[in-house]
């Protein structure tokens, strides 16, 4: 647990103890876990893989927009080109969540 703010503020020992705790991050137990909630245009899921340290193993972020980038083939499949646009602002897609 960090120490109380009022010890830090005071005693050199105490800022050290907490600085040390806030750099390595909470120690996450080992194993594997998937969270998901629902946002304004879908579902957010964070995959979390810990192997006990302080840093996950591994880390993946499921972004709504991505999931519904995946339509955006059938959707222009026999159109015009001009149309990949009006698919894009239809499906509402935000190009920077599906870089994650």
């Amino acid at each position: 647990t960090l120490p109380p703010k009022d010890m830090v503020l005071k005693d050199m020992e105490h800022l050290i103890h907490q600085f040390v705790l806030i750099t390595k991050g909470p120690v996450a137990p080992e194993g594997e876990i998937y969270s998901a909630t629902e946002v304004p245009k879908g579902e957010l899921g964070f995959y979390f893989v810990s192997d006990g340290t302080g840093k996950p193993y591994r880390m993946r972020v499921r972004a709504p927009s991505f999931v519904h980038a995946s339509i955006l083939p059938k959707l222009c499949e026999g159109g015009f080109v001009a149309d990949v646009i009006a698919n894009i602002g239809t499906i509402d897609i935000v190009l920077g969540e599906c870089d994650r």
